[in-house]
């Protein structure tokens, strides 16, 4: 149960980080937060840690914990290494993804394609998240997986926070199933470009990323 509360008081504080609420920089006050979500401070403690994990907060000895957010160069180059990392998984997927993977991945897309169905966008994420990860570890490179876990986490909210864009449900469905259709072929390649451009923040995307975190950047 403290688990699951942590869970969702950090990402009740990440959507109070991103709607500027909590301003970059601004020191977050554990007692204050664990009176205002009604909780001990043991979750509150917990939840910092992973906002920490995501580079949206940072801890500092002595002084507290504050809010960090990252610019937009850096948010960009995070996601550019992301988008080639899942490519490389998905190349290697393509040759050594077994059928069982396969059927598991059809399975986590029909769960997928519900919460679209409701625009529930955090449930999507949930097993978008599941998607992503058997994509690594069928990649067969243990090392290559820990590496892209360690990203994933690292953009979990911003991830998050585009599949609350209008449109991108639908289009990021369209896009894992087109993924799954090339591993099934065995077309490296296909799968590679695809998850590439499913990843990739470019263009409008970067745009509307930036608009979105704009009132906590000032």
């Amino acid at each position: 149960m403290d688990k699951r509360r942590a869970d969702s008081i950090a990402v009740a504080l990440e959507q109070l980080i991103f709607d500027g609420t909590y301003t970059d920089g601004m020191r977050l006050d554990e007692v204050q937060l664990a009176e205002q979500f009604n909780v001990s401070r043991t979750p509150i403690r917990e939840a910092f840690q992973r906002l920490a994990q995501s580079g949206m907060v940072e801890a500092i000895p002595r002084r507290g914990v504050f809010v960090r957010q990252p610019g937009p160069v850096e948010l960009l180059e995070m996601f550019e290494v992301m988008a080639e990392l899942e490519a490389v998984c998905a190349r290697l997927a393509a040759s050594r993804i077994t059928e069982t993977a396969l059927q598991a991945l059809h399975e986590t897309n029909a769960r997928c394609n519900a919460a679209v169905a409701t625009k529930d966008s955090d449930g999507y994420y949930r097993e978008n998240e599941q998607f992503h990860a058997a994509l690594y570890r069928q990649s067969g490179n243990a090392f290559l997986e820990q590496e892209c876990l360690r990203l994933q986490r690292r953009l979990q909210p911003f991830r998050r926070m585009q599949l609350r864009f209008r449109g991108r449900l639908s289009q990021s469905m369209s896009e894992h199933e087109a993924i799954v259709t090339a591993l099934e072929a065995g077309d490296g390649d296909t799968a590679a470009a695809v998850i590439r451009g499913h990843v990739a923040v470019q263009g409008e995307k970067f745009h509307m990323l930036m608009a979105s975190l704009k009132p906590a950047a000032e």
